[in-house]
């Protein structure tokens, strides 16, 4: 199926998504909140609309489970061998925020396991893919992909450490508490959504780890692009991450080197 799906297409789509999205972001936009709180603005539902509808015009045979769409009932999706994950909008309390540190996420996922993942940086246009078995890739703005690969944890150096900048809690700063005892120096930064997986596919960290909530749309493409970068993605047990589940809640995981 991977061999079935054109990337610079799915790039075109996302890069028509991000310039929907920055559109509202370079100006005045209001924020509504969902039964969860979590925030939503224009911008969500600007993006998902394009994504779904370039989509499924492209690629008709293919369901998607969408942040901001209704989902499919489980009695139909645990049927699918195929789907796309899509969040139209990963982190938009950094939108909210104006860092730039949120991103479009899409990956196709093949019976529970992410395939190809993409994931766009519309403030720098900026993209991560990768296909499994055939590596992770970053394409700046006008340039051509070029291969990432994650880095390991050299002696005597510090690990570098990535945490969300708003979902931190005491569970992250235990476990950070034992790389420092493990490793020695550990140095700890922040970041928005999901390039915080990104970050360590192309060697900026070692370690990311997650014990809040978020989704399976939050994790699936950066998942495969840490993965096909030579990263760990797995639950603290070391049990794998599996997607489209009935529940699409994700667990507490670990991306490490």
């Amino acid at each position: 199926m991977t061999e079935q799906i054109d990337i610079n297409l799915l790039l075109d789509f996302v890069r028509k998504a991000g310039e929907a999205i920055l559109q509202i972001y370079n100006h005045a936009f209001d924020v509504t909140h969902k039964d969860d709180s979590s925030p939503l603005t224009l911008a969500d539902t600007a993006s998902n609309q394009i994504l779904i509808d370039s989509l499924t015009k492209a690629y008709p045979n293919i369901p998607f489970i969408s942040e901001e769409t209704k989902q499919t009932a489980w009695a139909e999706r645990q049927y699918w061998r195929y789907c796309w994950l899509i969040d139209p909008l990963d982190g938009t309390k950094e939108f909210v925020k104006r860092n730039g540190e949120f991103t479009i996420n899409i990956a196709l996922i093949h019976e529970q396991t992410p395939v190809l993942g993409l994931v766009y940086v519309p403030v720098q246009d900026l993209a991560y893919y990768a296909i499994k078995g055939k590596g992770s890739y970053k394409v700046e703005s006008g340039k051509a992909a070029v291969r990432i690969h994650a880095r390991p944890i050299e002696p005597g150096k510090p690990v570098i450490t990535f945490a969300s900048r708003s979902h931190r809690n005491q569970e992250t700063n235990d476990f950070i508490q034992r790389l420092e005892e493990k490793y020695g120096r550990v140095e700890v930064t922040g970041a928005g959504s999901a390039l915080k997986f990104c970050m360590v596919a192309e060697g900026k960290a070692h370690v990311y780890p997650r014990f809040s909530p978020c989704m399976e749309w939050d994790t699936a493409a950066g998942h495969i692009v840490a993965a096909e970068a030579g990263a760990m993605v797995t639950q603290p047990n070391g049990s794998p991450l599996v997607y489209n589940k009935e529940n699409l809640l994700s667990p507490n995981f670990v991306v490490s080197v």
